[in-house]
Parts: C-alpha cells; structure tokens; sequence
C-alpha cells in the first residue's frame, strides 16, 4: 500500500474541520496510520516548505502555518496520493469543485484548509519531516478485504 501525508490547516482546526475531514477519507475506505495535533515548529516548517522559502509568499505562509495547532497525519491506500488529492481538490478554493474539501470549506488560496502531498516522493518526504518509523502504526482494517480487489 501507498502512504501520503495530509495536514489540516490551522483554519480547519479553528473551524472545527477536523472530525468531517478524517470521516470523508475513512469511509472512503483510506486508512489513517498515524496523527499528531500540535503547533509546527518553525524549524519543521522551513524544511517542509523548503521549495518555497526563497518565494515572496512564503513569510505569510509561515506565519500562517505557525498561526495556531495543525492535525498531522499518515494514511494509507491503493493509488492514494492521486485518490486524496482528487477528494482535496484545487489549491485554488475558486478553481475546486464542489464535493471536495477546498471546494465545500474553503474560500482562499492563503486558507484552503488541509495540505496533501503531490507525489509519492514528497510523501516520503513529508512523512519523514512530521513523523518517525515508530509512530507509524501497521494494521489491517477489517473491512480491507471488501476494499481492493
């Protein structure tokens, strides 16, 4: 199986987001293998976000990923970055369809909810920045036999 890492924003956390969000990914059948809720250090933010830090956006978006608690999380899937980033939808808020996250929750570009990652290698990244080996759980959801053929 594949892993991504998805994060709920300080905006979702602060709209209260987080059960709703954890709910469309598991009854689409995803697993969560880890989750952490904390306030990202700048340190972790830097490194996360190393393709943007030269780019005149990125002081308003460290202080606004640094702004308040983020939901950090591992999950699991068959094609799972490709099927995550579908049910996220466009970074653009204006651009994401409706039945998407951005496109049912989000209105900006700079507060679009939740961040997934874009590759399986920047998943690999992105999972190895938040979490380590031993806070990854391996497990077998029981309904894993009616998911995947």
């Amino acid at each position: 199986m594949d892993r991504t890492f998805l994060m709920i924003k300080p905006d979702g956390v602060q709209r209260g987001l987080i059960g709703e969000i954890i709910s469309r990914f598991e009854k689409k059948g995803l697993k969560m293998t880890a989750a952490k809720f904390e306030r990202i250090p700048e340190s972790r933010v830097m490194e996360h976000y190393t393709e943007h830090v030269e780019k005149p956006f990125f002081p308003g978006l460290k202080s606004y990923i640094t702004s308040g608690p983020c939901f950090l999380m591992v999950w699991e899937g068959k094609d799972i970055v490709s099927i995550t980033r579908q049910m996220i939808g466009a970074t653009n808020p204006a651009e994401a369809a409706p039945g998407t996250i951005r496109g049912d929750f989000a209105l900006e570009i700079g507060m679009n909810v939740i961040h997934g990652s874009d590759s399986n290698e920047t998943a690999e990244r992105e999972i190895s920045i938040h979490f380590s080996p031993e806070e990854i759980s391996e497990y077998e959801r029981i309904d894993e036999k009616f998911l995947y053929e």
